[in-house]
């Protein structure tokens, strides 16, 4: 997973189930005996990034930290489109050099 779009996709991934996850926690924080969603990534060796899901071990809310990773997936996923979408630019531009 060497290649710019690949590693902008792993983000985007990423930033989608840190949404996913921290969105079910504030849909579900007045529901009894509910455990958060936790979101952990990891970077690959060939770069790019992993994700896993895990449950908190205790039940409740935090919902001041389910909304700042609300808005900070958000960023993450535009960032990782601005990348796709600027590498797509360089190739279009390299290939009207060469043509």
């Amino acid at each position: 997973m060497s290649s710019i779009s690949a590693i902008a996709q792993s983000g985007m991934q990423a930033a989608l189930q840190r949404q996913s996850a921290s969105a079910n926690n504030i849909a579900n924080q007045n529901t009894e005996g509910f455990k958060r969603e936790l979101v952990s990534q990891q970077a690959q060796s060939g770069g790019g990034t992993q994700t896993s899901v895990s449950r908190a071990a205790q039940a409740g809310s935090q919902l001041p930290q389910d909304m700042v990773d609300q808005i900070a997936s958000s960023y993450s996923f535009q960032a990782s489109l601005k990348t796709i979408k600027t590498q797509d630019q360089m190739m279009g531009s390299l290939l009207d050099v060469r043509a």
